[in-house]
């Protein structure tokens, strides 16, 4: 059974860089897509970015697009999401989720296509 920890939260301040993991046991990453996606609250979960397993690209929201990069490492098993420039609006919970679906790999960017997810990571900017 696949299982995902986030780590790498934290508080920064605007214009601050941090750098999100995603450790993926109990499956292999060359064949999950794995998504970033973030909660503020008050907010619904919004997509950020993605690594679907069948395309080998990467997409963004535009809100993050220059800003963020996912990268994944296979060796590792891990999924990274780099913040750079980060913003008061991008605080929020941070999940990632991953599936091997092919509706998960068209489209990476729902959630409901997802049926595993981390705990989550805390990611709060300040102005």
């Amino acid at each position: 059974q696949v299982q995902l920890v986030e780590s790498g939260g934290g508080s920064v301040q605007a214009g601050g860089s941090l750098r999100l993991s995603c450790a993926v046991t109990g499956g292999t990453l060359s064949t999950l897509t794995v998504t970033w996606f973030r909660q503020a609250p008050g907010n619904e979960r919004e997509f950020v970015a993605t690594v679907p397993w069948t395309s080998g690209g990467t997409f963004y929201a535009d809100s993050v697009k220059g800003r963020f990069t996912i990268s994944r490492d296979d060796t590792e098993s891990a999924v990274y999401l780099q913040m750079t420039d980060l913003r008061p609006e991008d605080t929020a919970v941070y999940y990632c989720a991953a599936d091997p679906s092919v509706m998960a790999s068209m489209y990476p960017g729902e959630a409901n296509h997802f049926n595993t997810w981390g705990q989550g990571t805390q990611v709060t900017v300040s102005s």
